[in-house]
């Protein structure tokens, strides 16, 4: 049965990965795994070990504590991602969120500003 702190760790991962524009196979070389133990870290089917967490960190160049943002632990210690609907689980999301990052810095603020008042007259 897969850990609700695995999950989270494997979907803060697959959405670092993307964010970087890196494929599994990529992450899984350059950390020294095949890619099919990165697909099982992302799914939360495998755990992910201290050395291992530190490495993939590593590479996605992020803290290690990024792979634990978003999670609160109740008393239980059950686990819950307080991601808005996990929004970046969504791939067209995902490759907005890079190709907003592409454009320059003083295009990007403009755009978001003219983002901010569509949405208020919406």
């Amino acid at each position: 049965m897969k850990h609700p702190v695995d999950v989270h760790v494997g979907k803060r991962i697959r959405h670092r990965r993307w964010m970087v524009g890196m494929t599994q196979q990529q992450l899984a070389q350059k950390v020294g795994i095949k890619f099919q133990q990165i697909q099982k870290y992302e799914t939360g089917m495998n755990r992910v070990s201290a050395s291992r967490l530190w490495d993939i960190s590593e590479t996605l160049s992020v803290p290690v504590s990024f792979f634990f943002e978003g999670l609160e632990c109740d008393a239980k210690g059950d686990a819950e991602s307080t991601l808005p609907g996990d929004i970046l689980a969504d791939r067209e999301a995902l490759e907005l969120v890079r190709s907003y990052y592409a454009i320059p810095e003083n295009q990007r603020r403009r755009l978001f500003e003219l983002a901010r008042v569509l949405s208020d007259a919406a």
